[in-house]
């Protein structure tokens, strides 16, 4: 079978190609999936791309299959330490059909069904999977449908039960027209959760607006800080899921929290600032410049990554399966997935298509087809 790979040379060369690989035997406790969908999610381009330099990639074939090649700059290269000269498989969630099993009843049952699966390695024909880890999803469900099943939808998921978990009572969210920002608007509407969002152009902020949601910031907007203040003001929101990292808007976040706790008359005067805690988790790299900021918001408030697998970690097995029963049972509605264009394997690695979603562009969702 095909699987695709990602490799780093020590001299900083990007190979990330089609290898030939024996398809797998299930175990006793595992299927074995054809792959029919797997997204390719901003997560995934971390370890397909390895902070190549985009301006070089090209079309290359190695061993009969197509590849593409791209050379990795000095800096990004001082952090891939641990995966030089290893060929990773690539590809972090997918769905598909089972076509065999292990001879555990478990594995048995799901001859045949639909299943996606968060487990690595999904840019391939197929793949071997514990049944436990497999989400059965309805029989009226299609694997494209039942790709993004995980990290779009867990993560937005995530955000809300972290709010909760952390003594907050509302959100905001950048890059908020993408896939999962439109799910958590979808969620903060059923579950009653105050929800601010960020976008960066005027037809995205239109896009949410449609879905229902209340309170839209435009960051391209010269009213921007005023908006995003009076829209803080309005749900008391004092915690932000950031999907660009990079550049001066975690800050400019603060700064708005801060303005908008500063401006309750019932707060006492502190020359720390107010004590409100203001968090920012950031989530996301779709800027990968510094983080800046100035500090000017007290002394109350924290950044700090956030990342689903340690999330998932946190709040144990049982409410991980209660989040992805809710997923399966709202598939075709709040977590129904959209996407720009459907490839196979082959033309994945397309240099033209690699440009493309390679942007991680909102609207530019790719879909991997590796049995088409």
């Amino acid at each position: 079978m095909l699987q695709m790979q990602s490799k780093v040379s020590e001299d900083g060369q990007l190979t990330l190609t089609l290898v030939e690989v024996d398809t797998p035997t299930p175990r006793p406790g595992e299927v074995l999936i054809r792959v029919e969908a797997a997204p390719i999610n901003p997560s995934d381009l971390g370890l397909l791309l390895a902070g190549a330099d985009l301006d070089t990639i090209a079309g290359a074939t190695v061993d009969g299959q197509p590849a593409i090649t791209a050379t990795v700059p000095p800096a990004a290269l001082r952090g891939l330490g641990g995966r030089i000269g290893e060929s990773l498989p690539c590809g972090n969630e997918g769905a598909g059909v089972v076509v065999d099993a292990g001879s555990d009843p478990e594995a048995q049952a799901l001859m045949g069904r639909t299943v996606a699966v968060l487990g690595g390695a999904m840019y391939a024909e197929y793949r071997a999977m514990p049944a436990a880890q497999c989400l059965v999803v309805d029989d009226d469900a299609t694997p494209i449908e039942a790709a993004s099943c995980f990290v779009n939808p867990l993560t937005a998921l995530a955000m809300v039960d972290t709010m909760r978990h952390d003594s907050h009572s509302a959100i905001v969210h950048t890059a908020a027209a993408s896939n999962l920002g439109q799910m958590l608007v979808k969620i903060c509407q059923a579950d009653g959760v105050d929800l601010v969002n960020i976008v960066r152009r005027p037809e995205q902020a239109e896009l949410l607006r449609s879905l229902g949601a209340v309170h839209v910031c435009d960051s391209s907007s010269a009213s921007f800080h005023d908006d995003l203040v009076s829209a803080l003001t309005a749900t008391k929101a004092t915690v932000a899921f950031d999907a660009t990292g990079g550049g001066t808007l975690a800050n400019q976040i603060l700064v708005a929290m801060e303005a908008a706790a500063s401006a309750d008359p019932s707060a006492p005067y502190s020359r720390y600032g107010s004590t409100t805690h203001k968090q920012v988790y950031v989530y996301g790299g779709l800027d990968r410049s510094a983080t800046e900021l100035t500090r000017s918001y007290g002394m109350a408030w924290g950044i700090g990554g956030f990342l689903l697998p340690n999330f998932l970690a946190k709040v144990g097995p049982e409410r991980g399966q209660e989040l992805r029963q809710r997923v399966a049972d709202e598939l075709k509605t709040t977590f129904a997935s959209s996407y720009t264009k459907q490839v196979n394997l082959a033309a994945s690695l397309d240099p033209a298509e690699v440009e493309v979603y390679s942007r991680q562009a909102t609207g530019e969702k790719y879909l991997i087809t590796p049995a088409a």
